[in-house]
Parts: C-alpha cells; sequence; structure tokens
C-alpha cells in the first residue's frame, strides 16, 4: 500500500474516531438529560451503607456511560458537602461495574441497524420541539454514531494489521509493565476507559490486536488511567474531595496490581478464550470481557475491604481541621458537568439561604421587640453571608442555564433566580428593622403599651407567613390548605397594618406618642408588611411540582 493511501486510510480512521467520541458523548449526555429526575433520587439514595452506594455508582454510571464522569462528580458532591468518604467509596467501586456496560454494548454486533439509529435521532431531534423528546434523539442518534465511528475505524486500521511493525508493537503489549502504561498513559489523556476500550476493540477487529494477551495488560491500565478525571477535579476542592479522589486511584491501582499478578500466574486470560473462543466471538468481544471481569473482581475483592482502604487514604491524607469553609455549601463547579444534579444542589442552596434570610428577620425581631444591641450584631454577620451566597447562586444558575437542561428545569431556574431576589431583600428589610430597633435601644424613640402590642401582632403575622412561604417553597410543594392560609394571612397583614397606622396617626393627634416615635413606628409597619409581600412572591415562585420528587430542606 502506498503512503498515499494509507494517509487516507489515516483520516477516514480519525474521522472514525471522532464520531466515536462525539457519539459517546451525545448518548450519555442524552441519557442522563433524559433521566433527570431519576438520578436526582438515586442520589438520594446514598447512605452509609456501601452496597447501596455501589448499587447507586453502577446505575449511574451505565446512565452517563462514563466512570471518569461519575468520579469526578462525586468528587464535586464531596467538595459540596453532599458525601463523605465512606459513602463515596460505595459509588466509585459502582461506577468501575457501571463503566463496563458501553464495552458490553460494544461487543454486540449491530452494524446493519446502525443507519436506522442515526436516521431516527435525526428525525427526532429534527421535528420533535420538546427538549425531553430530542433528548431520546440525542440518545438514538449517538448511539448510531457510536458503532458507525467504531466499524469506520476498524475498517480503515486494517492496514495496521497487515504490517509486521505494528504486529510487533502490539506483540510487545503482552508484558505487563509495558501494556499497564501504555493503559494508564492512553486512558490519562482521552479521559474516558469506555473509549480506550472501545479503541482497543477497534483494533482487534481491524486485526492489529491478534490476541487477548496482548491486550488484557492495556485494560488494566485504563481503569488505572480514568482516575485521571477526579485527580484533577479535586485539585482546589477540599480535603474530603481529594481523599476521595486519591481512594478512587489506590483502588484502581490494588486492583491493576491483583489482576496482574493473577493474569501472570493463573489462567486468566485462557479462561476466558475457554469460554468465549476468539474464533467464535473474535478477540474485541475478548476485551470487553476482560474489561467487564476485572472491574467485578477488584469490586468483589476489595469492597469488603473498604474500611481499610479508608484508614489507609486518611494515614496518606488525613483531615486538616483548619481548612476554610466556602460560603455556599451544595454548589461545586464539578456538578455542573451533570445538569440534573447542579439543579438539584441549587435548590438546596436556595432553600439554604430561605433559611438565612429566616434567621436575619429572626434577630431583627429580637433586636427591636427586646432591644437586644447583639441581636444587630449578629444580623450584621448574617446577612454578609445572605449577600454573598445570594451572589454565588446568582452565578450558579447563569451556568446552569447555559447548559443543556429538560424544560421544567429551567423554568424552576428561572423561577429560583427570582426566589433569592426576594430572600435577598427579606434580609435587607431585616436590617431596616434593625436600623428602627436602634433607635428604640439609643432611646430616640419609644412606644407605648398599645402601640408595643400592636408591633408584636403584625410580627407573628410575618413570622407565620415566611414559615409557611418557606415550607412551600423548598419543598416546591402545591398544599391547598397551606396557599390558602398564606394568602389569608397576607390579606390579615395588610389589613392590620391599615389599621395600626391610622391606630398611630390618631396617637399622634392626641399627643399620646412624639413625633420621632411615630416616624420609627410608621416604618417598621412598613418594613414588616414588605417581608410579607416577599415571603408570599417566594412561596408562589414554583408554578408546579415535579411528580415524586421533593426537595430536602435544609
Amino acid at each position: 500500500m502506498d503512503a498515499y493511501s494509507i494517509l487516507l486510510k489515516v483520516i477516514m480512521a480519525l474521522g472514525g474516531l471522532g464520531l466515536f467520541l462525539i457519539g459517546m458523548k451525545n448518548m450519555g449526555e442524552g441519557l442522563e438529560l433524559a433521566a433527570g429526575s431519576k438520578l436526582r433520587t438515586l442520589l438520594e439514595k446514598i447512605t452509609s451503607n456501601k452496597f447501596v452506594a455501589m448499587l447507586v455508582g453502577v446505575l449511574v454510571t451505565g446512565v452517563i456511560q462514563s466512570s471518569s464522569a461519575t468520579d469526578a462528580m462525586v468528587v464535586g458532591f464531596a467538595n459540596a458537602g453532599l458525601m463523605n468518604l465512606s459513602q463515596a467509596i460505595g459509588v466509585l467501586f459502582g461506577a468501575k461495574i457501571g463503566t463496563t456496560v458501553t464495552s458490553l454494548l460494544l461487543a454486540i454486533d449491530i452494524k446493519a441497524f446502525v443507519p436506522i439509529f442515526i436516521f431516527l435521532g435525526a428525525v427526532i431531534i429534527t421535528f420533535f420541539k420538546k427538549n425531553n423528546y430530542k433528548y431520546y434523539g440525542q440518545i438514538a442518534a449517538g448511539f448510531g454514531m457510536l458503532f458507525l465511528g467504531l466499524s469506520l475505524m476498524s475498517q480503515n486500521l486494517k492496514w495496521m494489521g497487515e504490517s509486521e511493525a505494528f504486529l510487533s508493537i502490539a506483540d510487545k503489549l503482552s508484558f505487563p509493565l509495558l501494556g499497564l502504561i501504555v493503559g494508564v498513559v492512553f486512558t490519562g489523556i482521552i479521559q474516558s476507559s469506555s473509549a480506550s476500550v472501545g479503541i482497543l476493540m477497534a483494533l482487534a477487529t481491524a486485526g492489529v490486536i491478534t490476541n487477548l494477551d496482548q491486550a488484557v495488560y492495556v485494560v488494566f491500565g485504563f481503569n488505572v488511567g480514568a482516575c485521571s478525571a477526579a485527580l484533577l477535579s479535586s485539585l482546589g476542592a477540599n480535603r474530603t474531595a481529594k481523599q476521595i479522589a486519591f481512594s478512587n486511584l489506590l483502588i484502581s491501582c490494588i486492583g491493576a496490581v491483583i489482576m496482574t499478578v493473577v493474569t501472570i500466574f493463573l489462567p486468566f486470560t485462557s479462561a476466558i478464550d475457554y469460554f468465549l473462543p476468539a474464533e467464535t466471538v473474535g478477540v474485541a468481544a475478548q476485551i470487553s470481557a476482560a474489561h467487564i471481569l476485572f472491574n467485578i473482581a477488584i469490586t468483589v475483592i476489595l469492597l469488603p475491604c473498604s474500611n481499610l482502604i479508608i484508614k489507609l487514604t486518611n494515614l496518606i491524607m488525613p483531615v486538616k481541621e483548619d481548612e476554610e469553609d466556602e460560603v455556599t455549601v451544595y454548589l461545586d463547579s464539578r456538578i455542573l458537568t451533570t445538569p440534573p444534579m447542579a439543579v438539584q444542589q441549587t435548590e438546596k442552596e436556595c432553600a439554604r439561604l430561605a433559611s438565612l434570610a429566616r434567621a436575619s428577620f429572626d434577630l431583627a425581631l429580637e433586636a427591636v421587640l427586646n432591644k437586644n444591641a447583639k441581636a444587630i450584631e449578629r444580623l450584621k454577620d448574617n446577612e454578609s453571608t445572605v449577600d454573598k451566597l445570594t451572589h454565588g447562586i446568582t452565578k450558579y444558575i447563569v451556568k446552569i442555564n447555559g447548559l443543556d437542561i429538560i424544560d421544567y428545569d429551567r423554568k424552576v431556574m428561572g423561577a429560583m433566580y427570582n426566589a433569592i431576589q426576594d430572600l435577598e431583600r427579606i434580609g435587607d428589610r431585616s436590617e431596616n428593622i434593625c436600623e428602627s430597633a436602634q433607635e428604640l435601644i439609643d432611646g430616640h424613640a419609644e412606644f407605648s403599651d398599645v402601640a408595643q402590642e400592636e408591633l408584636k401582632n403584625v410580627c407573628d403575622l410575618v413570622s407565620d407567613i415566611l414559615d409557611d412561604s418557606f415550607y412551600l417553597f423548598s419543598n416546591q410543594s402545591k398544599d391547598q390548605e397551606l396557599i390558602e392560609k398564606v394568602i389569608q394571612t397576607e390579606e390579615m397583614i395588610d389589613e392590620l397594618t391599615d389599621r395600626y397606622r391610622l391606630n398611630h396617626i390618631a396617637r399622634l393627634s392626641r399627643g399620646e406618642c412624639s413625633a420621632e416615635s411615630g416616624a420609627v413606628f410608621l416604618e417598621l409597619l412598613t418594613n414588616l408588611e414588605r417581608v410579607g409581600d416577599h415571603a408570599v412572591t417566594v412561596a408562589f415562585c414554583i408554578p408546579y411540582k415535579r411528580p415524586q420528587q421533593q426537595v430536602v430542606t435544609t
């Protein structure tokens, strides 16, 4: 074959590789977006039970088709305070099993149906307007492109299988250390063990890899190299996130060492060849089987020893007590790679902001009703956090809106964006109330017993409406009874503030209180009424509740 023909073959093979990677990415993203709320539900199932966490890892990775993405996502969750090391380690094991789904699919010969998948996907994406349907089209088209790219690579790499030079290089991969290094480096570059296994399977189909012995150590190295995504993701994260990334590397390294020893001294490849003869299923299918067995084996061997891995991790990377906490608890840029999870975390952070806004109001009441000067200082600190958190959530929502998310989630993010503005204003109104409290504390104003009682009545109603409104908001609830109560409470606040304004003007006209006291009292009524208005806006910002899905309140 002349140089020009080889160049064309290489170009076609690179095009096939591009199709393969784009297909894998589109299929994974489509599955992830179509799963949407189901991914949220899976996340909530994560407990300290490592076997349950492992199942969650299997299912999530099976959906998004990438253990590297799951590992990076887990690091993000840890950095956001969602997971600790003992919870995450089970997910890491599950991710290793879940990532084998891709290689299993690739081992199935469905070349004849590939164009149909691409056609159906293109039709759905082109003619269906709703994002929810388009995601199914994205899955079908991605699935088709995945196999088309693999087929294109295999067809245009066959010349390498006829070259003695390339066959000699492939034969050297049967040396354990060299095979492991090649696997680690290659997957470290492309950041996906699933994609690496797919490319290796394409080389086997093309005849470059002629037997499983040439590929098995490379497969083991793939699983170590896949840890690079989590390690890179942990840079700049908190200590727990770094521990999780290190544990993931530790698991893969120990697993690679164990399985390398087993392969050298026991008939691991011979057993695969016995049950799946290369003459019948092909070397590519054997590579898929080796990948699957490797990940299942290290999970079976190491999951029961996960406590020892945790202890070893804590010994090498102990937690530092003096690490500074971030203002945001649930938000992490790493989670943006999984938009449905990012939406859920934003909802939780908004619920946390609501609780902080409520704390500001409580401190304001303590200051004005009990003339507590310390409460004013505490409110200033709390309001600093509220302002920073509002800014952080706003930036995060802007990032989410730049992602491909389902229509409902986009509506929720718009509602959250509006809600946090009202939550911040509740904090601002609380500061205004504290300014009035300072007037009372300094003796520049004084209320009569009647005025004090009227003020307390309004404060109690506003406290009630905050509780009910924030419950509706944080749980995205449409409890009709509670909704009616909120509406009635708002009407009562408006009615009482109007009546108490008139009462106070009457007291002023009778000379029962000073002009300064009157101004402070009326300013308090205005701020309390505005807090109630903002609370109602927050309560009704979500248009409807997601079916069978609730957000955990903070």
